[in-house]
């Protein structure tokens, strides 16, 4: 089962609003300006234990390579990632009608974890499943965990 995480708001936090994790050693600390969440590390490396394939799913145009570099420094690695131009290039495509920024259905994406309540709208709208973390929240990685064993329950079931 795929999960996939939005970036800004979600795993890149503001210090002033949320705890995040510690900077990563020099030189890193000054090339990568973003700061994660507090428990991400091991949200991240608990999901891939129990089997999930954890991706980044971003409107955000950073690249792919900067993005694997980023997360390297802090000893995480994505299964996959996708970014605007990964997005525009597959997803849109040539389509004339305007799809949503996020389609994780297009990727087998089982849960999108995002803040932004369009995402949870689309998510109702184009079939694929959202888990919306906003708020400071000290609990936030048992309760995706929670969800993403829900679903993956929910989709052993549906194969039976």
């Amino acid at each position: 089962m795929r999960i996939s995480f939005d970036l800004d708001d979600v795993l890149f936090v503001s210090p002033d609003r949320f705890e995040t994790e510690p900077l990563p050693p020099a030189p890193f600390n000054k090339l990568f300006s973003e700061r994660l969440r507090k428990g991400t590390r091991d949200l991240i490396r608990t999901l891939q234990q129990q089997g999930f394939e954890v991706w980044v799913y971003t409107s955000s145009w950073r690249s792919e390579r900067y993005l694997r570099a980023l997360f390297r420094c802090y000893g995480i690695r994505f299964d996959g990632i996708v970014n605007a131009q990964r997005h525009l290039r597959e997803v849109q495509r040539d389509r004339k009608q305007i799809l949503p920024q996020k389609m994780p259905g297009y990727y087998r994406i089982s849960l999108h974890v995002d803040d932004e309540e369009v995402i949870h709208e689309n998510g109702k709208r184009y079939g694929f499943r959202t888990l919306c973390i906003r708020e400071p929240d000290e609990h936030w990685a048992e309760k995706v965990l929670k969800e993403a064993n829900r679903i993956r329950n929910l989709e052993e079931k549906e194969r039976k």
